[in-house]
């Protein structure tokens, strides 16, 4: 099952939204296909999962245009912390800080068994890489998540937020990513 609406997803992109300006529905996509691919790894559609899951996705990016810089980790932690303190989750918040710190990481992640950070992480290289990779997910589902929840220049945004990074911060050309 493909979720195509979420309470928290919505109210917290809401809140966002003209920070996030033209690039809305292609952020609010890539977030959805994130949840969803997250909940195919874990697999399991725990409404706890599900609330963690959305919290982590909508926050983990959203540095990039609330802060304005491609160094987007700190500031996107911090939103997420915001959140779910005034949302009484505050003892959420270590696992959705690892999340959104290991979201880019290389390597695998080594919470415990439990955690959501490794499928969190890779359900994000899933999106990211438009699944070339897929972590054992069926290419099936993920298109179909690409179907219900297009690009919408979300992957061409990244490519030139990158090439602009780059461009001005040459020794730190990618730092949100980790080993």
């Amino acid at each position: 099952m493909i979720h195509t609406s979420i309470p928290t997803v919505g109210a917290a992109l809401g809140n966002h939204a003209s920070q996030l300006g033209h690039d809305f529905v292609a952020y609010r996509n890539h977030v959805y296909r994130v949840v969803n691919l997250c909940l195919a790894i874990a697999g399991g559609d725990d409404q706890v999962e599900l609330e963690k899951i959305a919290v982590a996705a909508v926050f983990h990016d959203l540095g990039i245009w609330t802060n304005h810089t491609f160094d987007y980790i700190a500031p996107s932690v911090a939103l997420a912390r915001e959140h779910l303190s005034a949302c009484a989750h505050a003892d959420w918040i270590p696992e959705i800080e690892a999340m959104i710190v290991d979201h880019h990481k290389i390597t695998p992640s080594r919470p415990n068994r439990v955690s959501l950070v490794e499928p969190f992480r890779r359900a994000d290289w899933i999106d990211v890489s438009r699944g070339l990779r897929t972590f054992g997910v069926p290419r099936s589902f993920i298109a179909s998540v690409f179907t219900v929840w297009p690009s919408a220049g979300f992957h061409w945004r990244l490519l030139e937020l990158t090439v602009d990074w780059s461009l001005r911060h040459p020794l730190t050309p990618l730092p949100m990513v980790r080993l």
